[in-house]
């Protein structure tokens, strides 16, 4: 049985989104467009506080992979962030996706596996796929279709978010299954992702709606989060002789412009399996030139390959993570952004 979403307002003084203008009836009149072989995703820059207006619609940050589903004619394509095809991985959103009964689509989405509160796991979805590197597919997995960017043989990457999500809603809306529709509210921006944190979710995404879709981070999206996660390249470890792995915690590293910048260390989030394999695999990495200047005799460097998701609660005044946990790794073909430190740290 497939679960819900945790909603992510339970009250009404925030509404389902609306149709901001009619349909033109005009549209299925105009010339085919060619379907692209793949688009390039529309990224949310991250802020501190929800924007203010009625221009600004709202939805769960979901934690996941970034995926975008491709119907053709002669089948279905599960893209990764990174250009890479997962259909196999995702065997339940595949067949979901061509039970749709659409001709040409492109949606764009999250694929998450949610936990009994309806909230999305991003270490669940990381086990159902067997772990970073795994060939297990992952048959719990729900695909969170947030917007609509080809249809029926036309390229909507250039009309309005409005006009692209009342398509969407056309044929998804009430869809509990593999498949289904990422909520979107309006309303005060501050009291969404109030509420938002009150549920235990992530953030909130705010997304202007008068605004085409433009791949990377025009600020078109924006990310606002309860509880801040971000994406950090692992250049080591320190030993450890009082835990059976031998690794004591994890040595972290943003990007700046062609450099590496240390943030800290993370010792927790991961169980003893998880640390046997995280040691094994950078061992295997080690290296005598080190990403970042670090000393210490308990220091094992390894070369700047995997990445982390790490959860952590702000910045200390010199530049390191606090309260750092481990959420997992993130697999090469998500093509995650490893933390970008030109963008100033939240306080």
């Amino acid at each position: 049985m497939s679960r819900r979403a945790k909603p992510l307002l339970q009250n009404d003084s925030v509404a389902k989104s609306r149709q901001a203008r009619p349909r033109d009836p005009a549209q299925p009149n105009l010339p085919f467009d060619p379907m692209p072989a793949r688009i390039e995703p529309c990224l949310a820059l991250r802020k501190s506080v929800p924007p203010k207006g009625s221009d600004w619609a709202f939805e769960v940050k979901w934690d996941g992979y970034r995926l975008a589903i491709h119907i053709e004619p002669n089948g279905v394509r599960i893209l990764t962030r990174g250009g890479h095809d997962w259909t196999h991985r995702f065997p339940a959103i595949d067949e979901a996706a061509r039970k749709l009964g659409i001709g040409t689509a492109i949606l764009d989405g999250e694929a998450v596996v949610l936990d009994e509160e309806g909230r999305s796991d991003f270490g669940a979805l990381q086990r159902s796929l067997g772990g970073r590197g795994g060939k297990r597919s992952s048959t719990e997995s729900v695909f969170f279709a947030f917007d609509l960017l080809y249809f029926d043989g036309h390229n909507l990457t250039r009309t309005e978010l409005s006009v692209r999500r009342h398509l969407l809603e056309d044929f998804l809306d009430g869809a509990t299954g593999a498949i289904q529709l990422s909520e979107e509210v309006y309303g005060d921006g501050a009291a969404l992702l109030a509420n938002a944190c009150s549920l235990g979710l992530e953030g909130i995404i705010a997304k202007h709606r008068d605004r085409p879709y433009r791949s990377g981070r025009a600020g078109d999206w924006l990310k606002i989060k309860c509880v801040q996660s971000e994406s950090f390249m692992i250049v080591g470890y320190e030993q450890s002789t009082s835990t059976r792995s031998g690794l004591g915690s994890l040595l972290l590293a943003g990007r700046k412009r062609h450099n590496w910048v240390y943030v800290g260390s993370v010792g927790t989030g991961f169980n003893a399996k998880d640390a046997e394999y995280l040691r094994s695999t950078l061992d295997k990495l080690r290296t005598r030139q080190p990403a970042v200047p670090l000393k210490g005799k308990n220091i094992v460097f390894a070369q700047p390959t995997l990445i982390a998701e790490i959860e952590f609660r702000g910045w200390t005044h010199d530049g390191n993570l606090r309260h750092a946990s481990y959420k997992g790794l993130r697999e090469v073909q998500d093509n995650a952004a490893v933390f970008d430190m030109s963008e100033e740290p939240d306080d």
